[in-house]
Parts: C-alpha cells; structure tokens; sequence
C-alpha cells in the first residue's frame, strides 16, 4: 500500500472538496444538458428531484459522519463544504432508513435523466464513462481511508481503524 492510503482521511482541505465537485460536475451538466434539450421542464423537476435527494442525504447519512460530528457548525468534507449542520448530529451506525436513503437517493439523481440521455448517445457515454471515473475515484481514494467506519462501503483495513 502506497503512503498516500496508508493513512487515515481526518481532515479534509477545499482543494479536496474542489477536485471533487469538478469531477461530480461533468455527469450532472451532461444530465443536465441532455435533458435541457428536450424539455425546460423537465430540467426544473429534475434539478428539485436532486435538491430533495441531496437533503435526505445531508440529514440521513451525513448527520451521522465524523466529519459532520465534529465541532463547528459547517460541515467540511470532499461533498459539503461551509454548508451549515441543520440538522442534529447523530454519531454512530446507521440505521435501515439511513441506509436505504444512503443507496436510493443517489440512484434516484443517476438514474432520472437516463430517459433523456439514451436520446443523445454521445451524451450518455459521457454520462456513463465520467460517472465511472468519480465513483473509481472515490473508491480508490477516499473509501480506503475514510473514517466513517460505519458506513456500508467503508474499505478500511482493521489495522488502519486503530490508528484513530
């Protein structure tokens, strides 16, 4: 294992949640793009369609993460950065509603603008080829190391989990 995932994630820098929100930007511009050339309204629904799925997720998974547990009331990590703790923090497992939210909101926002999307070929590769590219990313970098022992795709090895 090389240095850079031999350690625990602990803190996170803007530059993280930077890289990382650009990453996430090419699938939903290309979602968004895509749908926006068919229907105007349709790009409004989906966008409050990501806005609720986005919501459910700060309340039922990241209330429960170390790094919005944490002291301060923003949260800083590679998906939230300076948006404030609204909701109640809640360390610890998560429960079979958090989980379920945790799989079904996400999968509600990749999934939604498919109809569109296999209109437009071109666009849909885009879609599926930087989709895979974030999720690789995440999984190599981030799931190796994270600190939320608890959650579901957490890849942490028991001997890194003592180092916290």
């Amino acid at each position: 294992m090389n240095t850079q995932n031999s350690r625990l994630r602990e803190r996170y820098r803007f530059l993280d949640f930077l890289y990382y929100t650009s990453l996430l930007a090419v699938p939903f511009f290309t979602a968004f793009y895509a749908i926006y050339n068919l229907s105007a309204a349709w790009l409004g629904v989906y966008v409050v369609v990501c806005l609720i799925c986005v919501a459910l997720i700060y309340r039922h998974y990241c209330s429960h993460c170390p790094h919005y547990t944490r002291e301060g009331k923003t949260t800083q990590c590679v998906f939230f950065w300076g948006v404030p703790k609204f909701f109640q923090r809640r360390p610890g497992s998560l429960g079979f509603l958090d989980k379920s939210i945790a799989f079904a909101a996400p999968a509600v926002v990749i999934i939604f603008p498919l109809y569109w999307l296999f209109q437009q070929p071109g666009l849909l590769v885009i879609y599926i080829l930087s989709l895979l590219v974030f999720f690789a990313t995440i999984r190599r970098n981030e799931c190796r190391r994270c600190i939320f022992f608890d959650c579901p795709v957490n890849k942490v090895p028991d001997e890194l989990k003592s180092q916290l």
